[in-house]
């Protein structure tokens, strides 16, 4: 009886073959791995059961340094990865009789190796091409790795700080709170801190960890260039809002063409909220100067909404709860038109279609003054 027929309860895969790898055993837990049973198996060529996707099963046959070997083997059906130790079976005259192959399944082993592979090129792709810094501390705040460009970026170099506590390192950022409540299982993020001359995103990634393993993963960004730009953008958005405080001031000056009277000459397009902001402007400048008149001159404007519409006639009503006197001139039809749909009376406004005539009323009721 062979030795294969002997260890058909052992937990190994165990096959013989002869010179010519043709199968002469094949034991239960091959049968449970390959999905085939032995009197299908024993008989025909091992290079016809299991196909090596590398390699040759030849090498059975060779003495060899008795080293296991994971072997990959694929089917049309399936495939496996095997790590596979063999022994070359001889005769009492020393001649080859075939060989015996062990092993055992580490399918599993092998995709985790690959995967953790995979994870590590990815991990050094991102590392060393982002502007990125990635670092892991212990329980105490002790560095057990630190890399990536933007850490050569600060002129530091990989691992320089590995061994040294980042509690102490960078205790006057005044981080070292989050960061400890980071250590206690607190996610944390920090915005545009300024370090090593840059502005970096810190993201505290807590995880579980024995005492002296990774307790607290960090991933650091470098986002000075952001940060500049940010700045820029800030700056011209400020310098256009100046530059547009100015626009409002020029297209809706305030004049005091006398003593007493006012008169604003109001050009382009008006809304609800400009007109909001003329009102403001020319009640403030009648309290101011106690103005007699303000003259609301529309010659520069051609359409205005019925809300639009509404608001002038209460900045009108609005004048005379001053003691002024509001004067509408240089009406456009449509503005008219409008002023009509709404119903407003101004019976009681001064309106008139030229500011000059506008201004001959403010003469003649000054001198009957």
């Amino acid at each position: 009886m062979s030795q294969a027929s002997q260890l058909q309860g052992a937990p190994l895969i165990v096959i013989e073959v002869d010179p010519r790898l043709v199968v002469t055993a094949w034991n239960r837990r091959a049968e449970l791995v390959f999905g085939t049973d032995a009197a299908t198996a024993v008989g025909r060529p091992l290079t016809e059961l299991l196909p090596l996707s590398e390699g040759e099963w030849s090498a059975l046959l060779d003495e060899g340094d008795g080293s296991p070997r994971v072997l990959t083997i694929r089917r049309a059906d399936a495939a496996w990865s095997i790590e596979a130790w063999s022994q070359v079976l001889r005769g009492e005259g020393g001649g080859t009789l075939g060989a015996r192959l062990f092993g055992h399944d580490v399918g599993a082993r092998v995709a985790a190796e690959r995967r953790a592979a995979l994870e590590t090129t990815m991990l050094k792709a991102i590392k060393d091409n982002l502007d990125i810094a990635v670092w892991a501390i212990d329980e105490r705040g002790v560095f057990l790795y630190q890399d990536g460009k933007a850490i050569r970026d600060m002129g530091i170099a990989p691992h320089q700080f590995v061994g040294l506590n980042m509690l102490e390192l960078y205790k006057d950022l005044g981080n070292n709170p989050l960061i400890e409540r980071a250590l206690a299982g607190e996610p944390a993020r920090t915005y545009a801190a300024e370090s090593h001359g840059m502005f970096l995103d810190t993201y505290y990634i807590p995880i579980a960890g024995k005492p002296g393993e990774p307790r607290l993963v960090g991933v650091t960004l470098n986002v000075t260039e952001a940060k500049r730009l940010e700045n820029e953008m800030r700056s011209k958005l400020e310098l256009i809002e100046r530059q547009q405080e100015v626009i409002r001031v020029l297209a809706t000056p305030i004049i005091e063409v006398w003593d007493g009277v006012l008169t604003m000459p109001i050009v382009g397009l008006i809304d609800t909220a400009r007109t909001a902001e003329i009102m403001d402007s020319l009640l403030q400048a009648v309290t101011q100067t106690r103005a007699r008149y303000a003259i609301l001159d529309l010659t520069g404007v051609e359409v205005v909404d019925t809300g639009t519409a509404s608001h002038l006639i209460k900045m009108i009503q609005a004048i005379r709860l001053l003691g002024a006197e509001g004067i509408l001139t240089g009406i456009h039809p449509t503005i008219a038109q409008t002023i009509v749909a709404l119903g407003v009376d101004l019976s009681h406004v001064a309106v008139y279609a030229k500011l000059r005539d506008a201004l001959k009323h403010t003469l003649l009721a000054a001198r009957k003054a």
